[in-house]
């Protein structure tokens, strides 16, 4: 007799005889038991335990698993490694699960194991002098800049999920954040790594030197690797002096060519001072005090009612006094010119946190009206105020109604160009709209020069669109690289390539 139902506990499929049913179940059992004795069975999850981890931060990924499996240690992630390399079963790392383009949830054939590296939370060691620190890749973000900031340090990588977010999350998709104007990307910021490869094996580069001339940089090739060529365990990182001070404004402007310019006045005023520069469209902030009445626009009148304002962080490395007087003079430049309509500097510390949480809760606003369809693009700063122009145009011709949820990290040219539901559109309908729109904004970005994925990665969301916008040269090198470090191909399959 043939079986047609999945239920707990006995993992059967249509066309399974009885008998066979029995011997797949006997080899999972057998399966779970090697994995416990590596890691302990308390971290061997499946069922219930283990359903948040199969299911991505947008709700927009769901599949199986295996087990999810919580090594404490790089020698317990080395042994789960190799056993899945003799047994060749699929591996899916995971961090935090926040992830935007489902790099972390496993497919629907319930074969692979998620391996969740939130155990490894330790940050190992701090040296000031040398300005760097080791910790291990399932540190929360906040754990890591609390860290630095307790020894008299600053680690300068900042994006709104910090207090739910990895750094092994952060590396495997070389997140950006809002202070990649000043500091780089994860890779801008990272020295060494461990990693455990495709084998078992583990690879200790958790170097702390600015300078190692010594063959290829396999440390760049991991990050931003998305967990396809190995798991990253630990990593050295950079740190700076904390500034002295900190200057915070929100301006509004009446469009993004005169945001440009504000962005050159900046960098001239303030050289590398300028660590932000968030671009806001008003509707992201309109959204946000709809969803969130506790926070507020800091402006009256017609100035909340702008269609774009932009977001500038100053780092000082002398005293406030200073901080406040270059601050005042490039916005006063600006308010003169004419390209600033009205501007509020915060205060306080308090008032800084106020307008950066405004920012921050634009994605949380987002998830509040429903599902939507995200673009996280790079362009070319002086082509961004026609890209949105002719997209938003090309966007309307063919889904008119729908709304544009503009914002990003400007000063490095990435955009969030989201697109969410508008007049006459509903979730049901964007979404059956999703890859046509896809094709409408990929396609532009294209023709202005610029990226499909700036932050975010690629994970199964992007996988298949890349042969489209990617030199065919550099993806058969991609492929090569894959095929040699992870030649059964376990390591997060179906993602990135």
């Amino acid at each position: 007799m043939d079986l047609m139902i999945v239920k707990a506990g006995v993992w059967v499929t249509v066309g399974v005889t009885m008998d066979e049913a029995l011997q797949l179940n006997q080899s999972r059992d057998e399966r779970l038991a090697a994995l416990a004795a590596i890691v302990g069975r308390g971290h061997v999850l499946t069922g219930a335990l283990a359903e948040s981890s199969l299911v991505d931060w947008r709700d927009r990924f769901s599949g199986r698993a295996l087990a999810v499996v919580r090594p404490g240690s790089t020698e317990e992630v080395a042994r789960v490694v190799a056993w899945c390399a003799e047994q060749g079963v699929p591996i899916v790392p995971q961090g935090g699960n926040t992830g935007l383009c489902g790099g972390a949830t496993p497919d629907d054939s319930g074969t692979a194991i998620v391996l969740s590296l939130l155990r490894l939370n330790a940050v190992r060691s701090i040296d000031t002098d040398n300005d760097t620190m080791v910790v291990e890749a399932g540190c929360l973000l906040q754990q890591v800049q609390q860290a630095a900031h307790d020894a008299g340090r600053l680690f300068p990588l900042s994006l709104a999920a910090e207090g739910s977010c990895t750094i092994g999350g952060n590396l495997a998709t070389n997140a950006g954040g809002t202070q990649v104007l000043r500091y780089g990307n994860t890779r801008e910021l990272t020295l060494g790594l461990e990693v455990v490869t495709a084998q078992g094996e583990v690879w200790d580069g958790l170097r702390g030197l600015r300078k190692d001339n010594t063959g290829y940089s396999l440390r760049d090739l991991f990050i931003g690797s998305e967990g396809s060529l190995g798991i990253i365990t630990a990593a050295t990182l950079k740190l700076y002096p904390q500034p002295v001070a900190h200057c915070t404004a929100l301006v509004g402007l009446n469009s993004i060519e005169d945001a440009v310019a504000v962005l050159q006045l900046a960098r001239r005023g303030l050289a590398s001072g300028l660590t932000g520069f968030e671009l806001i469209a008003g509707n992201c902030l309109e959204g946000v005090v709809y969803c969130y009445p506790e926070q507020r626009i800091p402006f009256e009148g017609e100035s909340a009612k702008l269609p774009w304002y932009a977001l500038l962080e100053l780092s000082d490395s002398e005293s406030e006094a200073h901080a406040r007087e270059r601050f005042e003079a490039v916005l006063g430049e600006g308010l003169e010119a004419g390209l600033i309509v009205d501007a509020v500097i915060a205060e306080s510390e308090a008032q800084s946190h106020a307008l950066w949480h405004l920012r921050e809760s634009i994605p949380l606003s987002e998830r509040a009206f429903g599902k939507g369809i995200k673009h996280d693009v790079s362009i070319p700063v002086s082509r961004m105020a026609e890209f949105v122009a002719v997209t938003n145009q090309a966007l309307q011709t063919h889904f008119p109604g729908i709304m544009h949820v503009i914002f990003g990290h400007m000063g490095d040219g990435n955009l969030h160009y989201n697109v969410a539901t508008g007049e006459h559109w509903d979730v049901e309908r964007l979404l059956a709209a999703q890859d046509d729109i896809y094709e409408v904004v990929h396609d532009s970005v294209h023709r202005f020069g610029g990226s499909i994925s700036a932050e975010h990665g690629v994970g199964q969301l992007k996988r298949d669109l890349l042969p489209r916008y990617k030199d065919a040269v550099e993806l058969d090198l991609m492929r090569r690289i894959k095929r040699a470090l992870d030649p059964q191909g376990i390591m997060n399959p179906g993602k990135v390539i």
